[in-house]
């Protein structure tokens, strides 16, 4: 069955955002200050907290979700009371990163995801993280992109990223979070793509058990070395950049890797 639609989530496979350190700078300089007396009585260090824990525990996940349960697996005391504390604070430093311009598009996912546009198949983004349009919009997207024809967009240059998409669901409450399918169907539904028929871009364990859970195929991208992760969460197939991803094979509805010539 041929593709009908795309859903891609942001952080992770999109643009390399500042959120894995937001997370990691927060939670430190919480347990070094207000926090001091919680961390005597946990198990937090700051090496302990590295991108495995991260992508495990945080990524993917709506922001009190990852805030709990990073907080529970330090053996914070209390951790369900005090994840709105860390959220919040987590959320105060994210914006002053963004509003730094510590972020930018990957560039494979720049030409990937013009490479759809370019074959016609509609597009979504669905992410959890209330951050997620902001950082699109400011990304202002080259043309002409390498590698495709002049002017694939029809658009003059200031589109940006957030322009490229057919469909939007960023932010959204949906009454479960990742690794729940709810923002994928959602997503779906406002394609109306049958999800069956989609296929999800996702680099965190919890994006692409959420595609499986809900019946769609599941890419997943392993910028961090982490491939044995979402192979193990059951993705379709994993790569370690989106220009590795067959587009002929793509546009008829299969997932594959590109042959290296011999």
């Amino acid at each position: 069955m041929a593709f009908a639609g795309i859903l891609f989530d942001v952080d992770g496979v999109l643009v390399d955002s500042p959120h894995e350190r937001a997370w990691r700078e927060t939670l430190d300089e919480l347990m070094r200050g207000p926090w001091k007396a919680l961390a005597a009585q946990s198990l937090y260090t700051p090496a302990r907290f590295d991108t495995a824990v991260y992508q495990k525990l945080v990524a993917g996940k709506p922001r009190e979700d990852g805030a709990r349960a990073a907080l529970e697996y330090f053996g914070v005391p209390d951790a369900a009371v005090h994840a709105t504390e860390y959220a919040a604070a987590k959320q105060a430093k994210i914006l002053g990163l963004i509003q730094e311009g510590a972020f930018q598009a990957f560039p494979d996912a720049l030409r990937f995801v013009l490479a759809v546009r370019d074959m016609g198949l509609p597009m979504a983004v669905a992410s959890s993280s209330k951050n997620a349009n902001e950082l699109l919009a400011r990304i202002v997207v080259p043309e002409p992109m390498p590698g495709l024809r002049p002017d694939p967009l029809g658009k003059e240059p200031g589109t940006t990223l957030v322009d490229l998409f057919d469909a939007n669901v960023c932010g959204r409450t949906f009454p479960r979070g990742k690794p729940s399918p709810d923002i994928f169907l959602g997503a779906a539904a406002e394609l109306g793509v049958r999800p069956e028929a989609a296929l999800v871009v996702e680099d965190a364990t919890s994006g692409v058990q959420a595609a499986k859970a809900g019946g769609m195929q599941a890419l997943g991208v392993a910028r961090l070395g982490d491939a044995e992760l979402l192979q193990a969460a059951g993705a379709d197939l994993v790569v370690e950049s989106l220009d590795e991803v067959d587009r002929d094979a793509l546009a008829r509805g299969t997932l594959a890797r590109i042959r290296k010539a011999a």
